[in-house]
């Protein structure tokens, strides 16, 4: 996670503002976030539904990279 806050930083000259997940232990780095400023937002627990909107994300994004490296 560190280098692709890095990554989007040195790239794309922004940084992230916030990361949704679906309360995964990978992305359990509070203090990590709280030094970059950066919102952490998670989905309800037992919520499906919310899960979705990560998902969809993450799989909208797979393609963009994929595209990309065509």
């Amino acid at each position: 996670m560190e280098d692709f806050v890095v990554c989007i930083q040195t790239q794309f000259g922004t940084g992230i503002k916030v990361i949704r997940s679906d309360n995964g232990i990978e992305f359990f780095m509070t203090n990590f976030f709280s030094n970059k400023g950066i919102i952490h937002q998670t989905s309800c627990v037992n919520t499906p539904q919310q899960n979705s909107i990560v998902e969809r994300k993450h799989g909208h994004l797979l393609n963009l990279a994929r595209t990309l490296m065509i």
